[in-house]
């Protein structure tokens, strides 16, 4: 088996692909993540996944390179990372009582042969209809300043949810399992 490489500084993607038990290491690609002009989400994520991804293919010849990339949809608008307070209450008022889609990119690429497996995954939330009291009492609990829509799916930001649909959950954390182990198991990786 080649050796496994995670494109991502993210803690939370380390903590998912560590549920595999394959061995891996990892480190943070250096790309403009900026979105192109008229560039619809999906071919954002997709695009920026393969970019990470083959941004570290010549520090690391001969390996699987994982790239994931997520974004937050409330209608057509892309939701960032809100960075800031104010910037995370104006996002939940806004998607309170709606449905959120996180398409999460997935890249994996054989650095060996340039062969590149690319996808990209939708998980839709339901929003529970959220007070500004609700709001600002999560952002204090859990400050997820750093997370595309404003909360932590894996943590409290649960509380703020009425349903969730898709594919597979671990996608909403940023790095869609399922859909990964799929991608291994073409490269010849046995999982479990």
């Amino acid at each position: 088996m080649l050796p496994l490489h995670l494109a991502s500084s993210s803690p939370y993607r380390r903590e998912l692909l560590a549920r595999l038990r394959l061995p891996f290491t990892c480190s943070s690609p250096d790309i403009d993540e900026s979105r192109q002009p008229d560039e619809p989400a999906e071919k954002l994520v997709r695009r920026l996944a393969e970019e990470k991804a083959r941004a570290l293919a010549g520090s690391h010849p001969a390996h699987l390179i994982i790239g994931s990339d997520q974004v937050a949809v409330l209608g057509e608008q892309i939701l960032g990372k809100p960075h800031t307070f104010d910037n995370a209450c104006a996002q939940l008022l806004e998607a309170s009582g709606t449905q959120v889609t996180f398409l999460t990119g997935l890249a994996l690429l054989n650095s060996a042969t340039g062969e590149c497996q690319v996808d990209c995954i939708p998980f839709t939330v339901q929003m529970r209809e959220l007070s500004l009291a609700t709001i600002q009492r999560y952002l204090q609990a859990e400050q997820p300043y750093d997370c595309a829509g404003s909360f932590k799916a894996e943590g409290l930001g649960v509380s703020l949810f009425q349903s969730t649909h898709g594919p597979d959950a671990t996608s909403l954390v940023g790095l869609p399992l399922i859909r990964l182990v799929d991608m291994l198991i073409q490269e010849g990786v046995a999982v479990p």
